[in-house]
């Protein structure tokens, strides 16, 4: 199977060769490694892995641990195979190719290009501002369109004020969130593994899903005015 493993370890000569010796000996086949961060020293590396289905994972993780300066920070099924550059780019081609289903491709899309496991399309309530509560709630979000590895029922966590940033939800889920900047809508990515621990969003895949999704919004323009959340069954 596929795993994605996230580490923090030193920024210094040596150290990601450690890690990759590691990830060898315990077993772990590397197919692709992504820098996501390196400042003040250290830097965070996502590693894409094959691993023996039968293997335990606790043996990859005591191997990193026993490492000087090296933080295992989440360790999760990989879905798919790992992106490699200009994915995002035919992600848009095929979003301005067919339009009408343009913001169902670009949720379909999204999970695969951020190892996430499903993602879903929100309607936030046009007067979630005036209905504020304390807390900061302004309304529950209503998904329009979600993924097809989406739960049911679906929980949303709370998602106003609107801006790109990282979520935990309600049971554990890690999100993603991005508003469209039009119509309430907002798009959601998520990340959840029941078996493993899988790593938060970092800042730079928030920033990827928000540059993603402005761009789409160019894209569809005014038929994301038309995206409503299905209606809600009155009670008898």
């Amino acid at each position: 199977m596929l795993l994605r493993v996230r580490v923090t370890l030193p920024d210094r000569p040596g150290a990601l060769g450690q890690v990759a010796r590691t990830l060898g000996v315990a077993g772990a086949d590397i197919v692709q490694v992504v820098v996501l961060e390196r400042l003040g020293g250290r830097a965070v590396d996502d590693f894409t892995v094959v691993w023996p289905g039968v293997a335990r994972v606790d043996r990859l993780l005591a191997g990193l641990a026993a490492i000087p300066g090296v933080q295992v920070d989440g360790v999760w099924r990989a879905i798919g195979t790992p992106t490699t550059g200009g994915q995002d780019a035919e992600l848009l081609a095929q979003v301005a190719a067919n339009p009408t289903d343009g913001l169902a491709t670009l949720v379909d899309a999204v999970p695969g290009l951020l190892a996430a496991d499903w993602a879903a399309a929100a309607v936030v309530p046009a007067d979630w501002a005036a209905r504020s509560e304390p807390s900061g709630a302004g309304g529950e979000p209503a998904v329009a369109y979600a993924s097809w590895r989406a739960p049911t029922p679906l929980r949303l966590p709370e998602v106003t004020p609107l801006r790109a940033r990282a979520l935990d939800g309600p049971t554990g889920v890690h999100f993603a969130a991005a508003p469209f900047g039009r119509a309430g809508l907002v798009l959601l990515v998520a990340r959840e593994s029941p078996e493993l621990s899988a790593a938060a969003f970092h800042v730079t895949e928030v920033d990827r899903v928000a540059q993603l999704v402005r761009a789409a919004a160019v894209i569809l323009g005014d038929r994301l005015d038309l995206v409503s959340a299905p209606p809600v069954a009155s009670r008898p």
